[in-house]
């Protein structure tokens, strides 16, 4: 059994059940996503270093982050904010019709978009900025994702979702929670799906 395959497997385990998500994630190694000296702890099931004090996410919570977007019928467009490696990018793009993704460190989005470039994904756009501002001109979105920690929900991102949208974001600061934030009419509904750890979301971009 390949290494993608178990982690199919554990992700299974885990209850990461939609086949859509199992079947990106299977099929995009994550190994191409860390600098050739990580590649043999690519299948750590652990978030691994990337550069600039960031990581690249363990496979199970960006599994539940795509599975939870796909329960909420987000089909079309989504916003992450943290391209890192482009590693979630790529398999999202594999997911949803149009993505756009920012990141405040050039160096990381430069190597982001190589990737994606080289595995033929390119229904992907790419900003190099800041996060906390989100990205207006390209939204609104049906689902936003955050890989980096918030005190609380910026009000610029709520703003940015489509009516039935979904925000997926760390929140906390000593302890933090992966929340699920849906937009209604007249009102947001949260809930929080998992007790995780990221690196915060910085202010500002950075050459």
């Amino acid at each position: 059994m390949t290494y993608n395959a178990r982690l199919v497997e554990l992700l299974k385990r885990k209850q990461i059940v939609d086949h859509r998500v199992l079947h990106v994630v299977e099929q995009t190694p994550r190994y191409r996503f860390l600098d050739s000296a990580l590649v043999e702890k690519s299948f750590d099931q652990t978030a691994l270093p990337i550069g600039f004090g960031q990581t690249i996410s363990q496979p199970y919570i960006s599994a539940l982050m795509m599975q939870t977007l796909l329960q909420h019928q987000v089909q079309d467009s989504v916003l992450e904010i943290g391209t890192g490696s482009g590693y979630q990018t790529a398999m999202m793009a594999k997911l949803f019709t149009r993505v756009a993704t920012i990141e405040r460190i050039k160096a990381l989005q430069i190597s982001a978009r190589r990737r994606l470039k080289q595995q033929d994904i390119h229904n992907v756009q790419f900003k190099y900025g800041d996060g906390w501002q989100g990205w207006e001109a390209k939204g609104a979105y049906d689902g936003i994702v955050v890989t980096a920690s918030v005190p609380e929900v910026p009000e610029i991102l709520l703003k940015q979702l489509k009516l039935g949208g979904c925000l997926l974001i760390p929140v906390g600061e000593t302890h933090q929670e992966l929340a699920c934030v849906v937009r209604h009419k007249h009102r947001y509904e949260t809930k929080m799906l998992e007790t995780v750890r990221f690196a915060p979301l910085v202010r500002g971009d950075l050459d």
